[in-house]
């Protein structure tokens, strides 16, 4: 890679976080150090290019007020900075959850038609083919969900040390020592060779494994993050730099366009469909930004009956009051510290026809 350059990294999550958590546990948010907090330590920068809602924001350090400038509507503000060679160094996107005739879905999650999900991986690489930046670009594109119950391959259980020795309940006390079944991970950049299949981590350690914390680790190496790892996992897992290093100038045989993906869906989405389990966590999401995570009829109606048209006007409306308010804080000279905390909004409704 080019040394004379800072690199931006894309990050695609193309399937989304399965928190199954109280709205009371989730007001708090998660208190763990994130990548994005050593990145922007290190004196350099990252963006959020959100959809609905961001789901980054179940961790709490990114409520703080410093960090509400790094989120941007997808639409337009992705393509805007990728066109004029703005995009951040770490940039991760996040996809439509909630199904809706205006904006399908495109996070691949079932009953979801995955022609949006290709649809969007088909923008995004096209606007960054399209960029400045991309020979100093590496996107990556990743599952956080299989595709089935069986893979010839066993999954490893020996050498997999445990992030941070917690473990589980009663009465399984997992301890959280294992990897899963095997997930698809699409590494594209200039920078590397044609049709290379990459079949195993080469370290740090004879264990190593390539898995979900292989990207935080990556980004600590090519940007040499002075912060200690995350936890023992992504000290452990296996890294992506050599795979950008095999050669000693870009490409400049890149695709600009891609195949159009099949259309498989021929009916509309179903607007008035009940959420599911992982759409239910997103609205919960959102009522804690609203500050609405207390109110015990929002929560129940969320839970039982609230459909997807319902879940959209509450969640766009939360997340817009949300960045208000904390806009609102910085321009007073509130401390850049301080977590956005909101208080119940008297004003929240569903929209009914």
């Amino acid at each position: 890679m080019d040394v004379d350059d800072t690199p931006s990294w894309e990050c695609y999550p193309a399937a989304a976080f399965r928190l199954p958590r109280p709205p009371r546990l989730l007001a708090k948010g998660y208190p763990q150090r994130t990548i994005f907090d050593n990145v922007h330590d290190a004196g350099l920068s990252f963006g959020v290019y959100f959809q609905d809602v961001p789901a980054v924001l179940f961790y709490r350090n990114l409520r703080k007020l410093k960090y509400l400038t790094k989120f941007h509507p997808f639409h337009p503000t992705f393509r805007d900075h990728a066109r004029r060679g703005s995009l951040p160094n770490y940039a991760v996107i996040e996809q439509h959850y909630l199904d809706s005739k205006l904006n399908p879905a495109n996070d691949d999650h079932p009953s979801h038609d995955v022609y949006h999900g290709q649809m969007l991986i088909k923008d995004i690489y096209e606007t960054l083919r399209a960029s400045p930046q991309w020979n100093q670009t590496l996107m990556i594109v990743t599952y956080d969900e299989h595709g089935g119950f069986f893979d010839h391959v066993p999954t490893p259980v020996d050498g997999v040390p445990s992030p941070d020795g917690i473990v589980g309940p009663p009465p399984y006390n997992f301890t959280f020592d294992r990897l899963g079944v095997r997930v698809p991970a699409i590494l594209i950049s200039p920078w590397i060779e044609k049709g290379t299949v990459v079949h195993g981590a080469k370290g740090p350690t004879p264990t190593s494994q390539y898995e979900h914390s292989s990207i935080p680790a990556t980004v600590k190496k090519l940007f040499d993050l002075p912060q200690d790892f995350l936890t023992k996992r992504d000290a452990w897992a296996g890294t992506f730099e050599s795979v950008v290093q095999t050669r000693t100038e870009p490409r400049t045989d890149c695709p600009e366009q891609l195949p159009m993906p099949t259309r498989i869906r021929q009916t509309e989405a179903n607007e008035e469909a009940k959420l599911s389990e992982f759409q239910q966590e997103i609205i919960q999401l959102a009522s804690v930004l609203n500050g609405d995570h207390q109110l015990t009829s929002l929560q129940d109606r969320i839970r039982d009956k609230m459909n997807v048209r319902e879940g959209i006007s509450y969640m766009r409306s939360s997340v817009k009051r949300f960045f208000e308010a904390g806009m609102s804080a910085k321009r007073m000279g509130v401390d850049d510290e301080q977590i956005v905390k909101m208080r119940p909004s008297l004003t929240t409704r569903i929209e009914r026809p």
